[in-house]
């Protein structure tokens, strides 16, 4: 699926919705190891970006919206529309990050 085909709005200009297959969503929990844990904890006295927590984030919303991706491509969508994201954190330690919208077939008009 060609990443311009994912979107947070529910339609593409020049498409037309031709055929809803539902939900779809990719999820994945992420946590620092126990070095960068640590190495953090400095970045957090020093104030500033926490560029560990950053890239921590990026790389787990990534691998949320390919999961979610994947999952739309096996439903035989070739675009997602309405596309969120939800964070929450798991007991301090770990991060779930869920990626979800609505798999579709857009023709073009």
């Amino acid at each position: 699926m060609q990443k311009e085909m994912v979107t947070t709005a529910f339609g593409f200009d020049g498409y037309r919705i031709v055929r809803n297959l539902g939900m779809v969503r990719g999820v994945t929990v992420r946590s620092l190891s126990f070095g960068k844990t640590f190495k953090s904890s400095f970045q957090i006295m020093s104030g500033g970006k926490l560029s560990l927590y950053s890239d921590l984030c990026e790389k787990t919303r990534a691998e949320a919206f390919d999961l979610m991706a994947k999952h739309a491509e096996e439903l035989g969508a070739n675009a997602v529309i309405g596309v969120r994201y939800d964070a929450t954190a798991l007991q301090d330690i770990a991060t779930e990050v869920l990626c979800y919208g609505t798999a579709v077939v857009a023709e073009r008009v």
